[in-house]
């Protein structure tokens, strides 16, 4: 991500008149306008020779604002319920597993953070095959894998005897395969989702291979959607974005990927000295993705509303993901002094 251009502003109140303009054209005539008079702009400033500044990011914010939010669908307090029970029981599985045999393994923060990405998956997209639909399509994140199996035996689908056997395939009474893969488990996986960066590739290829079933009436896929739940050290992996414009320029708007970045790879920060989100959010846009970024929950609102100088932003972008990752496990003093003390406004 190249370095931040904080260029001081000589002239304020032309800045305020050129922001209140933009604020009417929106309110009178919506965002399109807008959109349409920046172009305007942009074209106009490399046929006069002035420089535009390029860059691919977005404010390190949640891409859809406030208003804009639809109300939720679905009850907070069950959701929550059986989300805290899904977690709990992933992580007491492995915990459990590996008490009763050294050296068995199991991921436990990948599903941990992750947990009310597949929650909303489950609960309000992803819809199931049926007499007359495809239905989706779900590459899941190979390390959440103990996750799924929670939920499932939340749904009643494997019983407590498998979720002690976790990765003792051949205990007495069955057990559940490490990770996601249909030859071990044909009746619950789909797709093998490990190695990392294989169900990446293979979910683009899904989605185009999808389209070419419905443009052919060979099959009728028009419903379906080709999700892929991913971590950001995956996104490392060579096949993770090796196909990424195809996707683009094939305009696949069939296929869906849900990028967890918790910041944390197996062995270390994904991006201790810089910013996983804003990189990763350059490189999908650069290819002719939309990209949606989650980052804040309804607690910060409040404060952004607050910002009216964009302060708060700042100090967020300025911000690397080892900081990030330090102010997770500090007080709230430490975070007082070191986060929001940088900047006395």
């Amino acid at each position: 991500m190249p370095p931040r251009e904080n260029v001081p502003d000589s002239d304020p109140l032309e800045t305020a008149e050129w922001l209140a303009s933009a604020e009417a054209v929106k309110r009178h005539f919506g965002t399109q306008r807008v959109e349409f008079l920046l172009e305007q702009l942009r074209e106009w400033c490399y046929r006069s020779g002035a420089r535009f500044p390029f860059s691919a990011n977005t404010p390190y914010i949640n891409t859809i604002p406030v208003a804009e939010q639809p109300p939720f669908p679905g009850d907070r307090e069950i959701e929550r319920r059986i989300k805290n029970y899904a977690r709990w029981n992933a992580m007491a599985m492995v915990i459990r597993a590996n008490r009763a045999a050294d050296g068995i393994g199991g991921h436990l923060s990948t599903y941990a953070s992750a947990t009310t990405l597949f929650e909303i998956g489950f609960n309000h997209f992803f819809h199931a095959k049926t007499d007359r639909s495809a239905g989706d399509q779900v590459y899941f994140q190979g390390h959440a894998a103990p996750g799924i199996y929670a939920r499932a035996y939340l749904e009643g689908r494997i019983d407590e005897t498998h979720l002690v056997n976790f990765r003792r395939e051949l205990a007495k009474g069955g057990g559940l395969a490490s990770y996601p893969h249909p030859w071990l488990m044909s009746d619950f996986w789909e797709f093998p989702t490990v190695s990392m960066g294989l169900a990446a590739i293979n979910s683009i290829y899904q989605a185009r291979f999808n389209y070419y079933l419905q443009d052919r009436e060979l099959a009728d896929t028009a419903q379906s959607r080709v999700w892929g739940f991913f971590g950001d050290g995956e996104m490392d992996e060579p096949e993770s974005l090796g196909a990424i414009t195809l996707a683009g320029r094939e305009k696949l708007d069939n296929l869906i990927w849900v990028i967890n970045c918790n910041l944390q790879r197996l062995d270390g920060p994904v991006r201790g000295n810089g910013n996983i989100i804003q990189e990763l959010e350059g490189a999908f846009r650069g290819a002719g993705w939309n990209v949606i970024k989650v980052i804040w929950g309804g607690d910060w609102d409040p404060l952004f509303a607050a910002d009216h100088e964009g302060v708060l932003i700042d100090l967020m972008e300025d911000t690397v993901d080892g900081q990030w990752q330090r102010y997770a496990v500090e007080s709230g003093a430490y975070c007082r002094e070191h986060f929001f003390g940088r900047d006395p406004r």
